[in-house]
């Protein structure tokens, strides 16, 4: 029952995505508010919660070169809603010019919604006679509430999305032996991962996307200004593949726990080792498979949205994994996981933007170092920091210290980004 426990939780948090998942779940709630309008859409009204705005604000959209929570609501009202995260593929000229209309023409509506939840997201669509209203909360796809013209026809809200407590099966002990033990054939999932998300990665090295991070690590190590390397051409191909992502490339990612560049991280620091050490497939997938679980699992304790940035999780998950393909034991995927929550933790997100992709190489840089570390016996000791005896306890210290220190966090970080924002809309 364990075993089929972790399949299920690998379908559920590994998703495809097209896109920075917090514009597209606001183009998915528009998606599905349109699809039960009756008549012609007049206007859309959104209402987030911060977090959500402060990934949503400076990201690009995929397939436009543009930004804009605006332009993901209009574009989403034209778009398909059964493709879920996948909700603007297939966006054309046609729909990106139409969805600027409805932006100029002043239909769309995007305010901050005041809610202790983190990722909240409510939008009304409206036609002459009639209105439609979807609610997501928790998780990019989680729809919990749906009215058409002020009835409800679909609501969860009374026994909202599982809690963490459907995964308390979930410890270092359990993953390790899943992974260890697990039919291959059973990990047809994250053999999907490490597909989509090295085809980006390689997009990514090929083309100058956003900062170029992946692309200009990369040509360093061919030219001979960096070494030739697993951890340079981890640090390379995964920024890369956040490079590629954030600055709107129109190929999916495989997401990690709603995020696409966790996914990326989770991902491809294991398959870039895994490709340069001439691991077989098998290694590689079970080490992914070992990061992916990891991630989610320290997700589970340190939320879903927060003040601190994802990326370094994954990365944990991610060292964990370097550490289990090089042979590493049980003790020593706990000592990389020591490692890396008392070197880089501390590390905020300030939303999603392009620079995402350098906290991707500094994270992927510090999963390296970890691992290396921990394959040698080296952890850092119970006396500093957060960091504890146990593996498991520093892992709560995390919990503990973005649940509850991230919270005044991320109110001055986004009130910093929204006074910018205006600042920059006043300029001649």
């Amino acid at each position: 029952m364990c075993e089929q426990a972790f399949v299920e939780v690998l379908e559920k948090e590994l998703v495809v995505a097209l896109g920075c998942t917090e514009p597209i779940a606001i183009a998915l709630a528009s998606a599905v508010a349109s699809k039960h309008l009756k008549g012609t859409l007049i206007s859309l009204e959104v209402l987030a919660s911060g977090n959500i705005i402060k990934n949503a604000m400076g990201v690009s959209i995929p397939g436009t070169g543009r930004a804009g929570m605006n332009l993901a609501a209009a574009l989403g009202s034209l778009g398909d809603a059964d493709k879920k995260l996948e909700v603007l593929c297939g966006v054309k000229d046609g729909h990106i010019e139409e969805a600027q209309r409805m932006i100029e023409e002043g239909r769309i509506r995007v305010e901050k919604k005041e809610t202790l939840k983190k990722l909240y997201i409510e939008v009304t669509a409206k036609s002459l006679d009639h209105s439609a209203k979807v609610i997501i909360e928790d998780r990019h796809t989680n729809i919990t509430h749906i009215e058409e013209d002020g009835v409800v026809v679909f609501d969860l809200q009374e026994k909202m999305a599982e809690k963490e407590e459907a995964y308390s099966f979930m410890n270092i002990d359990s993953i390790f032996h899943f992974v260890e033990t697990v039919p291959l054939v059973k990990l047809h999932k994250v053999k999907e991962s490490i597909r989509i998300n090295k085809e980006i990665g390689e997009e990514g090295l090929k083309k100058g996307y956003g900062l170029k991070v992946g692309k200009t690590l990369y040509e360093a190590m061919k030219s001979g200004g960096q070494v030739d390397d697993a951890i340079n051409y981890a640090m390379a191909l995964t920024s890369a593949g956040s490079d590629a992502r954030m600055a709107g490339s129109s190929l999916s990612v495989m997401s990690n726990s709603g995020s696409g560049n966790q996914g990326l991280t989770a991902t491809l620091p294991v398959v870039a080792y895994g490709e340069k050490m001439s691991y077989g497939e098998e290694a590689v997938i079970r080490a992914v498979a070992l990061s992916h679980l990891m991630t989610i699992y320290i997700k589970t304790k340190f939320g879903r949205l927060s003040a601190l940035c994802g990326a370094t999780i994954a990365a944990t998950g991610a060292s964990c994994g370097i550490t289990y393909l090089q042979q590493g034991s049980k003790e020593a995927v706990s000592a990389a996981i020591q490692n890396m929550l008392g070197n880089i933790t501390g590390m905020i997100c300030d939303g999603a933007k392009g620079g995402c992709a350098l906290k991707v190489a500094t994270s992927t840089s510090a999963a390296c170092m970890s691992a290396t570390l921990a394959l040698s016996g080296i952890a850092i000791g119970s006396q500093e920091g957060i960091i504890e005896e146990n593996a498991e306890h520093t892992i709560l210290n995390l919990g503990l210290l973005s649940n509850q220190g991230g919270v005044e966090s991320d109110r001055i970080i986004l009130d910093i980004m929204l006074e910018k924002e205006n600042r920059l809309k006043k300029k001649p």
